[in-house]
């Protein structure tokens, strides 16, 4: 089970909550004829959205996918440097903080919205930063998993959502 996050841009979906989620249910039924592991193609800030929130939530899958084997790698020629330095390979400092792997997200990439699945144990985190993403970058935003179901067009409407 998952928390799930929506974005989408605020001048293609409908203002009216009920024609919202009968938009949004159309648009994920994932029947467009795209990759949706990409932005090409995307409408509105919705790129400049992904590129932000992604450098903290890296995708579970697409080109840009994290991969484990990768990036706990460590760089050759920097273990060499703290080699001569110290004189023994273990001292090394890590040259890159591992990443916590709950942060890893699985993102479906539509033309008109970008739907975010984090996983339970980050969600008030996930929520904050995907609100501040879209406050930043002026694409609207729905709280899928979310009691109430917010959802919301206006950046100024955004500034009003508590930031956990």
């Amino acid at each position: 089970m998952s928390y799930d996050l929506f974005v989408f841009d605020p001048n293609i979906a409908p203002r009216d909550r009920d024609q919202f989620i009968i938009w949004y249910k159309q648009l994920t039924k994932w029947e467009e004829p795209r990759d949706y592991n990409s932005t090409e193609g995307t409408t509105g800030n919705l790129s400049a959205f992904f590129d932000r929130l992604s450098r903290h939530y890296p995708p579970m899958n697409g080109p840009n996918a994290y991969q484990p084997e990768i990036h706990s790698k460590n760089d050759g020629g920097a273990l060499r440097f703290w080699e001569r330095i110290f004189g023994v390979r273990k001292r090394a400092p890590s040259l890159e903080p591992k990443l916590n792997e709950a942060f890893i997200t699985d993102y479906s990439i539509a033309e008109n919205g970008i739907y975010m699945a984090f996983a339970w144990s980050i969600n008030a985190e996930a929520y904050s930063d995907v609100v501040s993403a879209a406050i930043a970058t002026g694409v609207g935003f729905f709280d899928v998993s979310g009691g109430n179901g917010v959802f919301i067009h206006d950046r100024d409407q955004l500034k009003e959502l508590p930031i956990l």
